[in-house]
């Protein structure tokens, strides 16, 4: 299955639209407005590579209101991180804090971050990636100050990153 997330820049207050209508392409997984660097991040998964791209760049980037995009394609890592979990947490309606973290790593150790990501359990998914980053990750938490706990303590503590940036998900974006 490949994968990628395609983080955006869009004009001011059209946010919730995009997001809507990001939602309705397929192959888009995921799709939330972002405080941070980024307005939106979106996860697209497909059969393909060459799907992955046609997405990213034919229905993704020629949107109206978008005015710029990254895109992060998985690199095949293997899976350390279990959707069970992650379901479980979701139907429960536990995880009411969210954020995606994208992190730059001394070079070569980017699948060891991955597995010491894989030892937090509120990471709930986490891929090492080509592009600007090096590796991106999902953090779910049942509150803000355990989410807070885990992005200033728990991965701080990760030997090898050497910068980390946090794009916390807004629920009020949600369609």
């Amino acid at each position: 299955m490949a994968k990628a997330y395609v983080l955006m820049n869009c004009d001011l207050g059209s946010e919730k639209e995009i997001i809507a209508s990001l939602k309705n392409i397929g192959g888009v997984k995921e799709a939330h407005g972002t405080l941070g660097l980024y307005d939106i991040v979106a996860q697209i998964e497909s059969d393909t590579e060459e799907k992955i791209r046609e997405i990213a760049t034919v229905s993704i980037r020629n949107m109206p209101k978008i005015r710029s995009t990254m895109t992060l394609t998985r690199s095949e890592s293997g899976e350390l991180f279990q959707t069970s979990e992650k379901l479980i947490g979701l139907m429960l309606g536990q995880n009411f804090a969210k954020a995606y973290v994208v992190i730059h790593c001394d070079s070569g150790e980017e699948y060891s971050t991955l597995k010491n990501l894989s030892h937090i359990p509120e990471v709930k998914e986490a891929d090492v990636v080509f592009g600007f980053y090096d590796v991106i990750c999902k953090v779910e938490a049942s509150d803000e100050k355990t989410l807070n706990h885990i992005l200033t303590k728990a991965m701080r503590s990760i030997p090898h990153i050497k910068t980390s940036m946090t794009l916390k998900i807004i629920d009020e974006q949600e369609s």
